[in-house]
């Protein structure tokens, strides 16, 4: 620990704060985090907090999904500018419009949209949750927003619903090509690949796993397998290679990295228990909206 991560616990504890990582957080701010997790656990340990205070360090979709579960504590993004792409491609008139168009299909987003999206859609899913929840759903039709990727993946799986897909994605998987997997296949063959479920089908299909951030720690680490490719963005590898050194992880391709999730620092962490910022505050209707969609996720997650 340096000096700057050392401060920050100090303040953790005077402030009665919890620290939430993501996967895709950097190394030294994984360090000082409570819990290290995936979006569903963030929203799980979010809604389970007892601490006054939740630093969540990742985008804004997984700080306001916090507030939603816990509104009555104080959620701070240590960086403001900290979006996801994904997230700002639908809004909530592209559901309404689909609504319109499909009054006899059930919503499904994906927990990567905003708290807007979240309060017009029927359930939320993660990406580990997404087949269980739209299999569990009575209705025959599901639209699904707005990770086209997952949306496919779920359609694949569950055959039996009419799946209407949102055209988005996540800009950093989704530019992983057929080639990228077959050119790491090739150097290094005896590796397992490992991939997230927001790649292409054509990618896809060269997976021996496909699951969630978390499903392919968990898979890597239990697995007799000693070589991995892992096809999410590239601390994911960093960190199965601290937690398993006996094995060897290689990133599916270079420059695989959210830059969004690296926009949160050591000093932002610092700046926002020092100043209690930057506070995420979703309007009170909106909060109790989304909170149905969210309760109906971890319901059935």
């Amino acid at each position: 620990m340096n000096k700057l991560q050392n401060k920050i616990l100090m303040l953790k504890k005077e402030r009665n704060a919890l620290i939430l990582a993501h996967y895709y957080q950097t190394r030294e701010v994984q360090e000082v985090a409570c819990h290290v997790c995936d979006s569903f656990e963030m929203a799980r340990l979010a809604g389970r907090a007892e601490e006054e205070t939740l630093v969540v360090c990742g985008v804004r979709f997984m700080a306001e999904t916090a507030k939603i579960l816990n509104p009555d504590k104080t959620v701070l993004l240590p960086s403001p500018g900290a979006g996801c792409a994904m997230a700002d491609m639908v809004t909530p008139g592209d559901v309404g419009e689909l609504r319109s168009r499909y009054p006899d299909a059930a919503v499904v987003c994906y927990v990567n949209s905003s708290a807007a999206v979240k309060a017009v859609c029927d359930v939320c899913c993660t990406s580990s949750s997404a087949v269980q929840i739209v299999r569990s759903l009575p209705e025959s039709r599901i639209i699904f927003v707005p990770d086209r990727n997952l949306g496919a993946f779920v359609a694949s799986k569950v055959p039996e619903k009419d799946m209407i897909l949102f055209d988005g994605c996540c800009p950093v998987h989704d530019c992983v090509s057929e080639n990228d997997a077959l050119t790491a296949k090739a150097e290094h063959p005896q590796a397992k690949l490992l991939v997230h479920p927001e790649c292409r089908k054509e990618v896809l299909r060269y997976a021996d796993y496909i699951g969630s951030t978390a499903g392919i720690i968990e898979h890597a680490i239990g697995s007799p397998d000693t070589e991995f490719i892992i096809g999410t963005e590239i601390e994911v590898a960093g960190r199965l290679s601290s937690l398993a050194p006996e094995k060897r992880f290689f990133p599916l391709k270079s420059g695989f990295v959210c830059a969004d999730m690296k926009k949160v620092t050591l000093h932002d962490v610092l700046n926002s228990l020092e100043h209690n910022v930057f506070e995420v505050t979703p309007g009170a209707g909106e909060i109790a909206a989304a909170r149905k969609s969210l309760d109906r996720m971890l319901a059935t997650g």
